[in-house]
């Protein structure tokens, strides 16, 4: 294998690719690909969400064969999880993680439940040693229809976020570097938010280059408690990484701008000092630093980006409905200890160390940081272009690393929740369970209800003197007798499975919950007197 690297540029970027749905579809993926192709720095492992067709797929992966030569499209639900990740490495294991809590199949016209959202796993070796391995997680999650206390879909969410902060956790527990992209479609800081960097060993790459970046919209009541003002379309790609519902992307605009825009019309700019209300991050990287004792140093946050704002060259318009996010992480070896001929074993041998490194050498200080706090930068306050929100182009010039090493090294390793914020999730469960019981119910009694109007109508039949009014019947008894069994179905299969894996999400909160209190987690044991108790097993 060709030298290791020292730094792994990586992208992640919601497509927008809905066959029948969304506009452009084919124009606009194979702009995406060529914009992957010629990008600067060059993409080493890129993530797709809603790359729904698989002819847009192998479309992306002509145009990236150059340097994207490994790359897997991943298979989920009836109509596909849209998700695919491309990389410079080989792929040696992958694997598609269903979420066992991903929606209604009732809400069809959604879709969510049935393109069987998931996580798309990949392990990707980038040199010859044990731990040289990246574990890449891609997902795309329950989008947020409803909000406020009517959202019925917060409890899938936040399902979904603990999810990958287990998947998280295993592999950095493995000693790999780890990295969580995707389109959340969570806000910064929110509870979903939280639960990943939580409970694994991530940090959110913006977050570490921009602290102060938002938390929301403008008009959102967590925005607006920060008492900053209204920011601006530019400031909010440049400082808060708003890859959705800015004035930026064409396909926010409304319909009377968006005619503007074709092949042969002049190019539509946007006032970079536009106020946006409405701008949002939905999209992230989430990243670890891999083994640093085994690999002989870490890695950092070197950059991050909002990229593939570009338009497309004859048609006008965005790329996608969302733009891209953009970081590069960069190895930072630790300091050379003097070689010992006694020992033959060298913690450095096979690791990073065998390449000449261009990075900065650490002091010992530096070095016990490492290895006990996720190393990461400080922010720059130096801006850079509206293309790309470059947090710092030189950041080995500039950043102080020492100052956010020991930031970070005052957070446990492996933080956790506090007590309240276990309690709102376990609240949302049972809020929830308490929704998807009464659905259980009702719809157990749509289907005998419908069962004995059928029957009723066909004994009608043989009395009625009409043939019309025998057909009438008949229909209603068909179609009455169609919507019940599904409605029987469901409450047999669909909300009884739903119930079980709320169980299982509730058991897991609540030893987590125990953990962080300092408590033994307690484990129901056979023959006590909770096996009768219905209201504690619902």
């Amino acid at each position: 294998m060709a030298d290791l690297p020292t730094e792994i540029n990586v992208v992640t970027l919601n497509c927008w690719g809905l066959k029948y749905i969304s506009k452009l579809r084919r124009e606009r993926l194979l702009e995406i690909g060529r914009q992957l192709a010629i990008a600067d720095p060059q993409p080493q492992i890129v993530a797709l969400q809603e790359c729904f067709c698989h002819e847009d797929y192998l479309t992306i992966r002509r145009e990236t064969r150059y340097i994207l030569p490994y790359g897997k499209f991943y298979f989920s639900g009836a109509f596909g999880g849209g998700l695919a990740i491309l990389s410079k490495w080989p792929i040696e294991e992958s694997t598609m993680f269903r979420y066992p809590l991903n929606g209604r199949p009732t809400a069809f016209w959604r879709g969510d439940w049935y393109v069987g959202k998931g996580i798309a796993c990949a392990k990707i070796r980038y040199g010859p040693a044990p731990k040289h391995i990246i574990e890449v997680f891609n997902t795309h999650t329950h989008a947020p229809y409803e909000s406020g206390p009517k959202d019925s879909y917060i409890c899938h969410r936040t399902a979904q976020s603990w999810e990958m902060s287990k998947l998280l956790r295993g592999a950095a527990e493995r000693g790999h570097l780890v990295l969580g992209l995707g389109d959340f479609n969570m806000l910064p800081l929110s509870l979903e938010h939280q639960i990943v960097t939580s409970h694994a060993p991530v940090h959110d790459v913006w977050r570490i280059l921009h602290p102060d970046s938002s938390v929301g919209p403008a008009h959102h009541h967590a925005e607006k408690a920060r008492g900053v003002p209204v920011p601006t379309a530019e400031f909010n790609i440049l400082e808060n990484c708003a890859t959705s519902d800015g004035p930026f992307n064409t396909w926010r605009w409304l319909p009377k701008q968006q005619k503007k825009l074709g092949i042969g019309k002049p190019v539509v700019t946007v006032d970079p000092s536009t106020p946006d209300h409405r701008g949002k991050r939905l999209d992230y990287i989430f990243a670890g630093t891999g083994d640093v004792a085994a690999n002989g140093g870490g890695w950092v946050v070197k950059r991050a980006a909002v990229g593939m704002m570009m338009r497309h060259p004859e048609l006008g318009c965005s790329l996608s409905d969302h733009f891209a996010v953009e970081a590069t992480l960069k190895f930072v070896p630790l300091k050379q200890q003097q070689p010992n001929h006694n020992n033959s074993h060298s913690p450095f041998s096979d690791t990073h160390q065998t390449v000449k490194p261009t990075t900065t050498i650490l002091n010992d200080a530096e070095n016990h940081l490492i290895q006990t706090g996720t190393y990461l930068q400080e922010s720059s306050s130096q801006g850079t272009s509206i293309a790309e929100a470059d947090a710092n182009t030189n950041a080995d010039d500039d950043l102080s690393y020492t100052k956010q090493l020991v930031a970070f090294n005052s957070q446990p390793q492996l933080p956790r929740l506090p007590p309240s914020g276990y309690d709102q999730i376990l609240s949302l469960i049972y809020k929830y369970v308490a929704r998807e019981q009464l659905q259980l119910r009702w719809r157990a009694y749509h289907f005998f209800a419908w069962l004995g109007v059928s029957i009723g109508c066909l004994v009608a039949v043989w009395f009625v003197p009409r043939n019309f009014v025998a057909f009438i019947l008949m229909l209603v008894s068909t179609l009455g007798l169609v919507g019940g069994t599904l409605d029987g179905l469901m409450s047999l299969l669909f909300f009884r499975s739903e119930l079980r894996a709320l169980k299982e999400y509730e058991f897991e909160i609540l030893t987590a919950k125990a953990l962080a209190e300092g408590k033994t987690p307690v484990v129901q044991q056979a023959g006590t007197e909770e096996d009768g108790d219905d209201s504690k097993q619902w």
